[in-house]
């Protein structure tokens, strides 16, 4: 079941080569189900999770909307697309959620500046140069600005993927064939261990979904282990109450008993309160 994450940078006609990758190989394309998705947990309007995510959202709405929660819950939603294969996720960040999972196809696709200012241009049929590149080098930021804060990585670097394809001398339907020429060498095979890597992942951003969602434990800051159908929760909390909240949250998620809580709690020195110990 082929899994390929793409890029989406504005103009490189990365929207055109996944389409074309998932008639060629009868896969879906996920990307706009992703924002009503995570709209729909958050309880917002799916423009917003656009705005927010374009770099388009006012002041206002970027410092009343929980980034984090943003974040969380579409790593959830992409790993859920992940594990049911046949799939070509564009954008999102899958390309760095996905990257300890083997078998995920990861790939970006870009071209020239001034290709993708001619593109969008064309695209908003406008002759109006500046304006044009404006909203281009807007779009650039947003996405480098939101990789790095998430990832902690430099948007655009080579290591990031498998593969990178320049649209500026490659066809669209060239492209498409790299892709799933890829997909089918045997380093991208699914296997029980790349599986099960996957499945760990997913566990893990439902449980980190599930505590952000309730009210008790929406500021708990913990690591999840997933693997095996089971959880391992660690790291520090305030009290007994948010590590016994924190367990029951992980339970409702992997199940009664698959969850093992190695939670400490925080320990109060004399010379800082809260101090972490």
């Amino acid at each position: 079941m082929p899994v390929i994450a793409l890029t989406q940078e504005m103009g490189s006609l990365a929207k055109d080569v996944a389409m074309r990758v998932a008639e060629m190989g009868g896969l879906t394309v996920m990307r706009n189900e992703v924002v009503e998705n995570v709209a729909g947990r958050m309880q917002v309007p799916a423009s917003l999770i656009r705005r927010l995510r374009e770099g388009k959202a006012g002041i206002v709405e970027r410092l009343s909307t929980d980034k984090e929660q943003v974040a969380l819950y579409t790593a959830e939603e992409v790993f859920a697309q992940a594990e049911r294969g046949n799939v070509v996720l564009r954008g999102w960040g899958a390309t760095c959620l996905l990257h300890p999972v083997q078998h995920v196809v990861r790939v970006r696709v870009t071209r020239s500046f001034e290709s993708r200012l001619a593109w969008l241009m064309d695209h908003l049929g406008t002759d109006n140069r500046d304006a044009a590149e404006q909203e281009l080098r807007r779009s650039d930021a947003a996405h480098a600005q939101r990789m790095n804060a998430q990832f902690g990585v430099t948007w655009g670097d080579p290591l990031l993927y498998d593969l990178v394809l320049n649209t500026e001398r490659v066809s669209v339907d060239s492209c498409a064939e790299q892709v799933l020429q890829l997909a089918r060498r045997p380093e991208f095979q699914e296997t029980p261990q790349s599986r099960a890597a996957l499945a760990g992942l997913a566990l893990a951003a439902r449980v980190r979904a599930a505590l952000k969602a309730n009210e008790a434990t929406s500021n708990v800051d913990v690591q999840i282990d997933g693997r095996e159908g089971r959880v391992v929760l660690s790291g520090i909390v305030v009290n007994e109450q948010e590590k016994a909240e924190s367990e029951r949250v992980a339970s409702t998620v992997a199940g009664v008993g698959k969850v093992e809580n190695k939670l400490h709690l925080m320990k109060v020195s004399r010379k800082f309160t809260y101090a972490k110990t």
